[in-house]
């Protein structure tokens, strides 16, 4: 009988130590004197993108443990008192391990489990994008207070480059990696950056394993979906090859304007506003294009997205901005705004004689360039 007793009991012990956690378990190593005592809060993040506390342990001789629920896998993130910078971490069932210097957090080593295996790997190969980029910067930088021009003009595309790599990078490791966590959170990245389309979006998301499409950044990508093939579809209208949507709005003087009565050889509508500094800072390139160009057929009308009107009175006249203007003063609620799906601002559209969209948001030198061929 004391047999059978005792051999239970070591059954049971051999169970009870292969048994895996119904949550997450994450133990922390940290380097750095941090003292004991300091606390450890574990954060998610709301739907206003504010961290809020979901469990707090404390460190002991450099190490701290703490574990919580993990239905599914999700995002939290650790920050410790005191000590800038957090780590992210994916909270799943099973033992999680943390290796962090308390000045570094932001490149902690976390591993132990598939999702924090797949989501590591993607920062890593992330940040090797990104230090390219800052170095590129700097240079830029260095060429521009030099006044290098050819050099910064190498640089800028260097720089684009750099950038569509970095975009085929996110979308192959999506396609690479069904099964991460991570991968669902770019797919609403690309979405709501505008970097993806609805189609290309829907057969990633459709790719994503069963259970990632179970969690929070998958549901998440479907309304994203939703929100992307509503706006794709108000955005068809103001294409390049469309014709452009006419409209009408008050000018400064309390008149109406319609886009048919601004229109010439070439028109550009200019969405702006005068808080809008990139706004601002493109102005004089734009006036020396309509000086340069309007004799020979150019007409611009601006779309001010201003609130006040003596803002908006001001900037026109410190600008020197001698073309069709009007506003309805109500910001991005605008009515023309909306018709042209415009979110963000400086944002133009060039027509040809016929009211045909033939470029979008050109600015610089390509203004003045595709103005020049339009006009020859």
């Amino acid at each position: 009988m004391k047999k059978i007793v005792l051999s239970l009991t070591v059954i049971l012990g051999v169970l009870a130590c292969n048994s895996k956690p119904e949550g997450y378990v994450l133990n922390g190593t940290l380097t750095g004197d941090v003292e004991n005592g300091t606390q450890i809060f574990i954060r998610k993040i709301n739907e206003s993108n504010q961290p809020y506390d979901i469990d707090t342990t404390t460190v002991e001789n450099g190490k701290f443990t703490i574990s919580g629920p993990a239905d599914s896998p999700e995002l939290i993130y650790v920050f410790i008192d005191k000590i800038q910078g957090y780590t992210p971490v994916v909270a799943e069932k099973g033992e999680i391990e943390l290796t962090a210097q308390k000045d570094s957090l932001n490149f902690a080593k976390v591993k132990g489990t598939v999702q924090n295996d797949i989501f590591f790997k993607y920062l890593k190969e992330s940040r090797t994008l990104s230090d390219q980029a800052v170095s590129i910067q700097r240079d830029m930088q260095n060429a521009n207070a030099s006044g290098n021009e050819a050099t910064v003009n190498s640089l800028r595309d260097e720089f684009t480059e750099l950038q569509e790599e970095y975009k085929n990078f996110e979308l192959d490791f999506i396609k690479n990696n069904p099964n991460g966590l991570i991968s669902a959170l770019l797919i609403e990245k690309g979405l709501n950056s505008r970097m993806v389309e609805s189609e290309e979006a829907q057969k990633m998301y459709d790719a994503l394993t069963p259970e990632i499409k179970e969690t929070l950044p998958a549901k998440n990508v479907l309304k994203s979906l939703d929100a992307a093939r509503e706006r794709e579809e108000k955005g068809k209208s103001t294409t390049i090859g469309a014709k452009a949507p006419d409209f009408s709005g008050p000018t400064p003087e309390g008149k109406e304007l319609s886009l048919k009565e601004a229109m010439g050889k070439v028109t550009i509508i200019d969405f702006w506003a005068a808080w809008c500094k990139p706004c601002r800072v493109e102005n004089p390139n734009v006036v020396n294009v309509y000086n340069k160009y309007h004799s020979k057929g150019l007409n611009i009308i601006g779309v001010s997205l201003d609130r006040k009107e003596e803002d908006w009175k001001k900037a026109i006249a410190d600008d020197n901005l001698t073309w069709n203007h009007i506003s309805s003063l109500d910001y991005f609620n605008d009515a023309v705004a909306k018709l042209y799906n415009v979110e963000a601002i400086p944002a133009t559209f060039i027509l040809d004689k016929d009211g045909v969209i033939v470029a979008k948001n050109l600015r610089g030198p390509e203004l003045e360039a595709k103005i020049s061929e339009l006009l020859q």
